[in-house]
């Protein structure tokens, strides 16, 4: 990549400290007259970091692989727990039974899948390919066995290594997919996109559930914006909505931009692309099974403190039991004012905050008070980290956390982390609280990039920097 007269791309070894310094051990940041590789551009580095990346995620899974998951120590000693080949049987996958379907005989014998309709649609899909490349077996026999004596079955046990393995492939291409839509929000900044390649927590958690598959529709969404296709960018977030709850949060974003600006008729048609998308999405399950269509919806009202959430950790503490309500009507509160407060911040900020930034601050909001932070939902947050703040320095040490903590659950699970005297496992509640704390950090950086722009990397850059020209606050073009 040339830094060299008329590239007006920013270059991370001229940009970023870190990187700079790491620069030093192969000859220093690139200089002005640096040529430029025909082939190997900003945006396929890129792609392959990313490939690179969720190989090595894929291989850090590979001790459960090869034991198809039945061992219940290795998953945690090795971290490599997946839910995959576990709803794989346990959510009749197995039969290729629809995930919505109000048979009475699958319902008895299947729980129905907990998730929004994106992930039952996907998983369902690759049950089907799982089915055709394991030479499409007799599923008639299996009506009569229990989902247990299925699981403990050795020809369903090597489908589902394959079922992880059909998904593997599947979500690689998503995460590819999103490093392309992110390398291109920025024009002039593709290797931003590289805080999302060279990420250890997308190495660690991408094949934990299926969250990757939001993740590439934010990452959608944010590039559609940036081309200022309002259209596609509410259809993107409405199937998002659809996948994982979060992507609604983007319209927040998109309000105070087009209230900034004036835009109401894109704010108009992005929201309106997003429900009308949400709605096609959800139709199907909800036509073939409005109960079990509902089910997403009451499972998450209806439970409590869970795993990686300060409400456990205040239930554990303490010695008793937040209650579900106190935590719904507290959280709700809570994100409604961070999401009052974000508004606040955005139309108060001396110039228009960048997507990114307000999609980061709400998202983070919700999660540091939400009743689960289960590991993978650092992918919630990847990329719009990426791009709000494009500071290797504080991503390593927001990513710090979010590692340690991947540690830390799986090891707690094990029974790992428990002391030999008994008791309570305090240092689990340190990696929690370790988290929030790294979480806040980055949190604090970018509100303060909204409120002072001067400190924002992607407005400060100057792209031909000369001595006697100031530092401009406006936005290079193609930033959005």
């Amino acid at each position: 990549m040339s830094a060299g007269e008329g590239d007006a791309r920013v270059h991370p070894t001229l940009d970023d400290p870190v990187v700079a310094a790491l620069s030093e051990g192969v000859g220093g940041p690139v200089g002005e007259h640096a040529g430029r590789h025909r082939w190997w551009t900003p945006v396929r580095v890129v792609l392959a970091l990313t490939a690179v990346c969720l190989s090595l995620g894929m291989l850090q899974k590979t001790s459960c692989y090869e034991d198809s998951w039945r061992n219940g120590d290795a998953r945690y000693s090795h971290m490599c727990y997946s839910d995959l080949p576990y709803l794989y049987t346990d959510r009749g996958f197995v039969e290729l039974n629809w995930p919505y379907t109000d048979d009475s005989q699958v319902r008895a014998r299947y729980d129905v899948m907990e998730y929004p309709v994106g992930i039952s649609y996907w998983a369902w899909g690759t049950a089907w390919v799982t089915h055709w490349l394991s030479g499409s077996p007799d599923i008639e026999p299996r009506y009569g066995q229990s989902p247990q004596a299925l699981a403990a079955d050795k020809d369903v046990t090597a489908e589902s290594r394959l079922f992880v393995a059909v998904n593997a492939v599947g979500l690689a291409a998503v995460g590819i997919l999103a490093a392309w839509f992110l390398s291109g929000v920025n024009r002039n900044r593709p290797w931003d996109a590289a805080i999302f390649a060279l990420s250890p927590a997308l190495a660690l958690t991408a094949l934990v559930n299926w969250d990757l598959l939001a993740v590439g529709l934010v990452a959608g969404a944010l590039w559609a914006w940036s081309r200022d296709r309002p259209v596609l960018t509410g259809v993107l977030i409405g199937l998002g909505t659809a996948t994982k709850l979060y992507p609604l949060f983007l319209l927040g974003g998109l309000l105070v931009i087009c209230a900034r600006q004036r835009r109401w008729r894109s704010f108009a048609l992005a929201t309106g692309s997003a429900v009308a998308a949400w709605v096609l999405a959800d139709l199907p399950a909800y036509l073939t099974g409005p109960d079990e269509w509902r089910v997403f919806w009451s499972f998450n009202s209806d439970r409590g403190a869970d795993l990686g959430s300060i409400w456990l950790v205040i239930a554990q503490a303490t010695d008793g039991t937040v209650e579900v309500h106190t935590i719904n009507a507290v959280s709700w509160l809570f994100f409604g004012a961070w999401c009052l407060g974000v508004l606040l911040l955005g139309l108060l900020a001396p110039a228009t905050p960048r997507l990114a930034q307000l999609g980061f601050l709400v998202v983070a909001g919700f999660l540091l008070v939400n009743k689960v932070y289960s590991p993978q939902y650092v992918l919630w947050l990847l990329p719009l980290a990426a791009l709000s703040r494009p500071r290797w320095r504080d991503q390593i040490v927001w990513q710090a956390g979010e590692v340690l903590y991947f540690a830390a659950v799986w090891w707690y699970l094990g029974g790992y982390l428990a002391p030999a005297s008994g008791g309570d496992t305090g240092f689990y509640w340190v990696a929690v609280l370790l988290r929030m704390a790294a979480e806040l950090y980055l949190v604090v950086l970018v509100a303060r990039d909204v409120l002072l722009p001067q400190h924002d990397p992607v407005r400060d850059w100057v792209p031909a920097p000369r001595p006697s020209r100031r530092p401009s606050l406006s936005l290079p073009r193609g930033v959005s």
